[in-house]
């Protein structure tokens, strides 16, 4: 997967059927900027729907937020990565932070999940990031190549063909605060650098966007840096009026 301009909304647990309906029908027929790649991530039940309205448009594919890090079984209520395959998904959210914590996942669960993703087919939208704790301890660094390497670093080098890196500062996520385009930019360079060390130059080729409250007021200063390829969002995707400007940010 080479390196492009990506805006990806995460829908989270929100909109009704109908809602939904209108915002991606609003979203596909807007004056958006072609030449960025548009992921939609929308709610288990929607998937179905919005890959059939969204299959013969370009560069607009539907994302699932998750899948399971077991094959097949009895875990009541989970969806597992073939499953996500046997109906057209293509892409899957694998480590967002809202999983890491509620659900307690761990950077070995997050492996399974992405190798289990491979297995079947899918490209891997890969979340890392630290809490504020974290960042103020210093440790935001290490923290992120930490997960990174116990998640993605027994992969063969093509594979990192199918990932999209997401970094998340977790305080920054739904509570209005975004990292400076410069805090960004240092975590997406180290981020990269450290790519480098396992994949060598391919790791220029990488996608890594930002997602931590990005918005149409920001969008713009932050993917005009240097290794930050698009965003990554959660409430501003839920509005057209929000989610189109940013796709329209890259220049």
């Amino acid at each position: 997967m080479s390196k492009r301009k990506i805006a990806a909304g995460n829908w989270k647990m929100n909109l009704s059927i109908q809602e939904a309906d209108k915002l991606v029908t609003t979203i596909v027929k807007s004056q958006r900027d072609k030449s960025v790649h548009t992921l939609i991530g929308v709610p288990f039940p929607y998937l179905m729907e919005f890959k059939a309205k969204t299959r013969y448009m370009d560069k607009v594919d539907v994302m699932a937020q998750n899948c399971h890090h077991k094959a097949s079984g009895a875990h009541t209520g989970e969806v597992s990565a073939s499953m996500l395959a046997s109906i057209g998904i293509e892409y899957v959210i694998i480590g967002h932070s809202e999983r890491r914590a509620d659900n307690n996942e761990t950077n070995d669960i997050i492996k399974e999940k992405v190798d289990l993703a491979f297995a079947n087919g899918l490209k891997v939208v890969f979340c890392c990031g630290e809490s504020l704790k974290t960042r103020k301890a210093k440790k935001h660094i290490a923290h992120v190549k930490k997960q990174v390497k116990e998640s993605l670093f027994h992969l063969k080098k093509a594979d990192f063909d199918n990932i999209i890196l997401a970094y998340e500062p977790i305080w920054a996520i739904g509570t209005g605060e975004t990292a400076s385009p410069e805090q960004a930019q240092e975590m997406h360079r180290e981020i990269r650098d450290y790519l480098k060390t396992k994949i060598g130059t391919k790791s220029k080729n990488i996608s890594i966007l930002y997602g931590g409250s990005v918005k149409p007021a920001n969008a713009k200063e932050l993917f005009s840096q240097a290794d930050i390829d698009g965003g990554l969002v959660g409430g501003a995707s839920l509005k057209a009026d929000s989610f189109v400007p940013i796709i329209n940010s890259f220049s």
